[in-house]
């Protein structure tokens, strides 16, 4: 199972780049940086913490 990368903030609504910052909890909370600093890095909806939101790095082209 892959981490769903959501592409908005659930608190303002403002759009996640895929390669942007972001935060998420162990539930895949989603929020922007101005929020998850507002909210001291706790997610309002579990209580859990917040922490930068990993990124992927682009797929290497397949070789034929």
């Amino acid at each position: 199972m892959s981490l769903e990368m959501r592409t908005e903030c659930e608190r303002c609504g403002v759009s996640l780049a895929e390669e942007g910052p972001a935060f998420i909890c162990s539930y895949e909370c989603t929020f922007c940086a101005s929020c998850a600093a507002s909210m001291d890095h706790i997610c309002p909806n579990c209580s859990g913490e917040l922490v930068a939101r990993p990124r992927r790095r682009p797929r290497a082209p397949t070789e034929a």
